[in-house]
C-alpha cells in the first residue's frame, strides 16, 4: 500500500485505541450506523444500524436489556429519498417513512409515525434519530472515491459550523476547486476488547467505501446524581481497505439528581478533519444548567453557527436519553 499524503490543514489525530472496561453498576448503550454502497458510488446507500443496551452489575456480570436494528435503502442521488425501511422491534406504519427525505424533515416524519417514541429514550428511537446525519456524512465516501458534485458558490455554506466558518480551509478550497476537499484522517485503531466480548455489540467488517457512525453511552450513579461518558466516532474504508477516522469525540457530563439538569459537561477531541474544527469543542459547556428533558430540540434550535459542530451537536443531543438509561439501571439493580 502506498504511503498516504496527509492534508497540511488536517485537524487533531489522536484516536482512541480501545473501548474502556465496563464499569460495575452501569448501563452501556452502543449503536452503529453503517452506510454501504454495494451498487457503486452513485447507487443507493444501504443503511445497517444496530444497537444494544447492557446492564453491568456490581460483580461485573453483563445482562442484555434491549436490542434494536434498522435497515434502510436511500436513493442518495438526487435528493436522499427513503425507498425502503424496516425496523426491530417492529413499529406500526414505519412504511410511511418511504418517500420521505433522509435529511431535512426526517426527524419530524419520525415523530409523526411514532408519536411519543422520542420521550421514551428508546434504543429504537436513537437509531432513527441518527439516520439523517449518517446518510449526510455518507457522501464523504463518494467524494473520496472521486465523485465530484456540481460546482456551487461558497456563500450558501459559510458559517454552518466551525469547519465551515468564513475563511476556513473548506471554504477556501471550495472557492479554488469548486467542491469540498477530502480530509485525511488517521488509521482507525480497533475498539474491540479481547478480554470482554460484551464491551460492545457485534459489528461486521466494513467493505470498501463503507462508513460507520459509532456511539457509546455509559451511565452510572454517584452521590450527587448521574455520571455520563459518551464516545462518538465516524470512520471510512477506502478502496484499498484502509479504515480511517474522520470524526471522534468523547463527552463527559454529570446530571444533578434533584433537578435533572446538567451540572457539568465537557468535550474532548480525538480526531477532527480540519484545523478549524476544534473551535467547536467549548460549545459542549453550554449544557451546564440546561435541563435534560427536551435536550434534542434545544440543541437543534440553539447550537448553530461557527462555534458549533454538527457531529458534536448530535452527540450532545443523544444525552437526552440519560434518564431512560438511568431508569433501566435502577430497575436492573
Amino acid at each position: 500500500m502506498a504511503a498516504r499524503s496527509l492534508h497540511p490543514m488536517r485537524g487533531p489525530h489522536d484516536p482512541a485505541t480501545s473501548t474502556p472496561p465496563r464499569r460495575p453498576g452501569s448501563v452501556r448503550r452502543t449503536t452503529t450506523h453503517d452506510s454501504l454502497r454495494p451498487d457503486g458510488l452513485l447507487g443507493d446507500v444501504h443503511l445497517d444500524a444496530r444497537g444494544r443496551d447492557l446492564h453491568t452489575d456490581h460483580q461485573g456480570r453483563g445482562t442484555e436489556l434491549a436490542t434494536a436494528a434498522l435497515s434502510a435503502r436511500i436513493q442518495f442521488v438526487p435528493d436522499r429519498e427513503v425507498v425502503w425501511i424496516a425496523i426491530e422491534p417492529p413499529a406500526d406504519d414505519i412504511d410511511r417513512l418511504v418517500g420521505s427525505r433522509a435529511s431535512s424533515g426526517f426527524r419530524q416524519a419520525v415523530d409523526a409515525v411514532l408519536p411519543g417514541e422520542r420521550g421514551t429514550g428508546s434504543l429504537r428511537f436513537q437509531l432513527l434519530d441518527d439516520l439523517p446525519t449518517a446518510i449526510l456524512v455518507s457522501g464523504f465516501a463518494a467524494l473520496t472515491g472521486g465523485v465530484r458534485p456540481p460546482r456551487r458558490g461558497v456563500a450558501q455554506h459559510a458559517d454552518l459550523c466551525a469547519g465551515w466558518a468564513t475563511g476556513a480551509t473548506i471554504l477556501v478550497e471550495m472557492g479554488r476547486i469548486g467542491y469540498p476537499p477530502a480530509p485525511t484522517g488517521p488509521e482507525a485503531p480497533s475498539l474491540d476488547r479481547a478480554d470482554d466480548p460484551l464491551a460492545s455489540h457485534v459489528v461486521a467488517p466494513l467493505p470498501a467505501h463503507g462508513m460507520r457512525r459509532r456511539r457509546r453511552i455509559d451511565v452510572w450513579e454517584q452521590d450527587d446524581g448521574a455520571a455520563v461518558e459518551c464516545f462518538f466516532r465516524v470512520s471510512h474504508v477506502d478502496p484499498d481497505g484502509l479504515e480511517t477516522v474522520v470524526h471522534e469525540y468523547t463527552v463527559e457530563a454529570t446530571v444533578d439528581a434533584d433537578h435533572a439538569r446538567f451540572s457539568s459537561c465537557r468535550a474532548h477531541v480525538g480526531v477532527l478533519p480540519w484545523v478549524e474544527c476544534p473551535g467547536a469543542v467549548a460549545s459542549a459547556e453550554r449544557l451546564v444548567g440546561a435541563p435534560v428533558e427536551g435536550l434534542r430540540t434545544w440543541v437543534r434550535d440553539t447550537f448553530v453557527g461557527p462555534s458549533t459542530c454538527t457531529h458534536l451537536n448530535d452527540t450532545l443531543r443523544s444525552l437526552e436519553d440519560v434518564p431512560a438509561l438511568l431508569r433501566a439501571l435502577r430497575t436492573s439493580a
